[in-house]
């Protein structure tokens, strides 16, 4: 008898619904789609200097209980109409966490929270609550980690974040390649550009690589590029790098490889010291540059839900804190408006210069 020689660590291969099947139970709508197409084109605006806007992705870390994230879209559905004369407001909606070691992966993997792992439910909710962002004329953000997911919900988001931990990583530049949304590239979390960089450039062209169709089949999947990536500061490395200084060795970075000079600024992260309360002077002191000239800044990131801070995941999860994270710590609803009314009032009169820059 041969001997065996895969799947030694596999305890099993349970059923996944194809692509087609979750998107039969959660289709698209006339209003959806519109909300997803009319953040694109805003976006992609932006990134061609054609729209002087500033875009904002702020949301939750990450998504864990629909019904307050839904809570959270409709506020900021409102605060978005209050400012989109000189911001351009997409939602925050993270459904994968990269771990380093070990922890909650996301609404996707574990949507019960549990350990239970029922991916299959967590597509499907997640892909409905995408669908409710978008009927509330809510554009869409997310990261994306497995190379598989973006068949099932892809087509509601309408920006996409490749993280610090996967810019490097040739299966997601093939797989941003072919997103229909702009990309960011997050630098490592070292703080240095150049993987985000290549991993622009290395998007930017055709690719072809193994993925999975409409129908779940194994499928060559073959690319234009996507000519729509652009940087993304998070700092790293034990300091922020959305100084003057670490700004203009961006564009300098930017401009050798020859890509477009746009850089988004993420106001968590190392950028601020993983202390929430720190965001809204990052944003001010972006807003200050953006006042005093600078013209490659197109982008803000913000991390924010409707209490501050974080908390663990409990046994019993009717004890979990409304709108709270249970990820990353977050600005609450009340520094959300003030961070975005104040970039209102100081972005107004000085973004026309910008424009086609």
């Amino acid at each position: 008898m041969t001997a065996r020689t895969e799947n030694l660590n596999v305890v099993g291969f349970d059923h996944m619904p194809s692509p087609a099947e979750i998107k039969t139970r959660v289709p698209m709508t006339e209003r959806a789609a519109e909300s997803v197409l009319a953040g694109r084109r805003a976006l992609m605006g932006i990134l061609e200097r054609k729209d002087p806007r500033l875009f904002v992705i702020v949301g939750p870390c990450s998504i864990h209980d629909p019904k307050a994230g839904l809570d959270y879209a409709s506020r900021l559905r409102t605060l978005a109409d209050e400012v989109q004369d000189t911001i351009h407001v997409v939602m925050r909606v993270y459904f994968e966490k990269p771990r380093t070691s070990t922890g909650w992966k996301g609404f996707i993997n574990d949507p019960r929270m549990d350990d239970s792992f029922h991916i299959e439910e967590g597509m499907e909710r997640g892909r409905r609550f995408l669908r409710d962002v978008a009927e509330l004329g809510m554009p869409a953000a997310t990261e994306a980690l497995d190379p598989i997911a973006p068949q099932y919900y892809g087509d509601l988001v309408s920006w996409t974040a490749i993280g610090a931990r996967t810019a490097e990583s040739q299966t997601h530049r093939e797989m941003a390649s072919g997103l229909s949304t702009p990309v960011g590239f997050k630098n490592s979390t070292d703080g240095s550009l150049e993987a985000a960089v290549n991993g622009i450039l290395s998007a930017s062209r055709p690719h072809s690589f193994l993925g999975l169709n409409d129908n779940g089949a194994s499928a060559i999947i073959r690319t234009r590029g996507n000519a729509y990536g652009h940087l993304v500061l998070r700092g790293g490395g034990g300091r922020p790098n959305y100084d003057t200084v670490s700004i203009s060795l961006a564009e300098q970075a930017l401009a050798k490889a020859k890509l477009p000079v746009n850089v988004v600024v993420d106001c968590s992260h190392s950028n601020s010291w993983k202390k929430p309360e720190l965001q809204p002077l990052v944003m001010r002191d972006v807003v200050h540059q953006i006042r005093e000239g600078n013209r490659s800044v197109v982008g803000l990131m913000v991390e924010s839900f409707l209490e501050a801070g974080n908390q663990p995941i409990p046994p019993d999860l009717s004890q979990l804190r409304y709108g709270c994270s249970v990820t990353d710590a977050c600005v609450d609803w009340k520094t959300t408006e003030e961070m975005l009314r104040s970039a209102h009032q100081g972005l107004r009169g000085v973004l026309s210069a910008r424009k086609a820059a």
